[in-house]
């Protein structure tokens, strides 16, 4: 068994974001070492064993491949120090957003003839296909899951506060207003937002879109629009003018999970994927949980979607490339394809006390994903009823990618009028957008 602990990441190059497991010092004899991304540190017992047990069949079923487990967790500010590196594993996971400069710059194996073979390269939605797509239309990965941003909220709070847990906010004045009464009623953070490691640009460009507001046109910069400036005059107005977002102002990805987790804040925005995240590495209790769409404001109001795509560095040998794509085929994708496939690793979640039946966005064609809720129906154990407001209502809006040009260096850039925003009240938001129009434009004329 070659499952990470936490204990072992010290012993990690401290620039990487995984700890190598126990057995990294050498395969079993006359084996192939195959490093696979697993789970963030942090990660609960549970989420091992259930990666044990997997790791298992699969050897079972490919006795010459010792699959050792690699803890791993993408940041975009130290990403792409570590693949420089070559500190990555053998096969990990990036958001869609980093798919086309990451193949343009060669770093990624090229994997069409292997998708080919494997008969399902049609299946997958050709939008989102397209994000590991060159022009030639040759890929470089594989799309595994997909989300839409949905409203994450504490049921418990909202309780407290006088609110219905089962009648979530439905427009940005009832999020204001319910947010308002949770900080009065509990003294906790009625809503926050993320703010740095790109993530505080990620979700202002997802509200703004939801407000009609798209930062690129094309190859130019349109930031300074609308719905940004309504998206910054929101955050503004609830930090400052209701104090309902707590005093932390330096939150990304994971920080702002934790503190949700531990009952400190009442409303998010993330993706509809997280309740996962949120049970398996930041023990979540999940009678608390609720998530509902974002709301939509405006004719033009869009629900941005992301996602990631397993990935294999563009320097590994033949056979471990080989080796990946077995990995990869048995572990992320014949699950959404195949029913005994589909069945087993339910069952193997499940039984170890894992999330099955997480809102995600279809990566296959929807007939596809269809069905394997089908096959997979007798293993959901998520608590469904309280997801209702996401997906009874996520196909009433339209799905928007996120903007593709330097993605990831624009949002670095806008973390920061989002924390200016946030601790300044007289800050000036005209002219942070504008600033930030023309520092993106130069990135992408560059």
């Amino acid at each position: 068994m070659k499952s990470p602990t936490t204990a072992l990441a010290v012993l990690a190059v401290a620039a990487t974001l995984g700890a190598l497991t126990a057995c990294t010092g050498g395969g079993e004899s006359g084996k192939l070492e195959l490093r696979v991304a697993t789970f963030p540190p942090g990660a609960d017992q549970a989420a091992y064993d259930a990666f044990a047990a997997q790791e298992k069949q699969f050897e079972e079923l490919h006795p010459d491949i010792d699959v050792i487990g690699v803890e791993y967790e993408w940041t975009g500010p130290t990403f792409a120090a570590q693949l420089a590196a070559g500190s990555l594993p053998d096969v990990f996971t990036v958001p869609f957003t980093d798919g086309q400069t990451l193949l343009q710059n060669g770093q990624l194996a090229d994997v069409t003839d292997e998708a080919k073979e494997l008969g399902y390269l049609d299946k997958f939605n050709p939008n989102i296909l397209a994000s590991i797509q060159d022009g030639d239309g040759r890929i470089y990965g594989f799309p595994r899951q997909a989300y839409a941003l949905g409203l994450q909220y504490n049921r418990e709070l909202f309780e407290q506060a006088g609110l219905d847990p089962d009648q979530p906010p439905t427009t940005w004045d009832e999020v204001r207003a319910d947010a308002k009464k949770i900080a009065e009623a509990t003294g906790k953070a009625g809503y926050a937002t993320m703010t740095q490691g790109n993530t505080g640009g990620w979700q202002l460009v997802a509200q703004a879109a939801s407000r009609g507001g798209f930062i690129q046109d094309g190859d130019t910069s349109t930031i300074d629009n609308d719905g940004v400036k309504k998206t910054l005059q929101f955050f503004h107005d609830l930090r400052w003018d209701d104090d309902s977002m707590g005093d932390d102002f330096l939150l990304d990805w994971g920080s702002i999970n934790q503190e949700f987790a531990a009952g400190n804040i009442g409303m998010y925005t993330s993706g509809s994927d997280l309740y996962t995240a949120l049970t398996r590495d930041f023990s979540l209790d999940p009678a608390v949980y609720g998530l509902t769409v974002i709301p939509m404001d405006g004719p033009d109001a869009k629900v941005i979607g992301g996602g990631d795509i397993a990935v294999i560095p563009s320097n590994v040998d033949d056979e471990t490339k080989a080796a990946a794509i077995e990995w990869i085929d048995w572990y992320y994708m014949q699950k959404l394809l195949d029913e005994k496939a589909a069945q087993l690793d339910a069952k193997t979640l499940a039984d170890s006390g894992q999330a099955v039946g997480t809102p995600v966005l279809p990566v296959l064609d929807q007939e596809t994903y269809e069905q394997s809720l089908v096959w997979i129906k007798d293993y959901i154990n998520v608590p469904t009823e309280q997801m209702t407001g996401f997906t009874d209502g996520i196909f009433e809006q339209t799905p928007v990618a996120e903007p593709p040009l330097h993605t990831q260096e624009i949002y670095g850039l806008l973390d920061a009028v989002v924390q200016k925003v946030l601790t300044d009240p007289d800050a000036d938001i005209d002219a942070l957008l504008a600033q930030a129009d023309e520092d993106a434009q130069a990135l992408i004329d560059g």
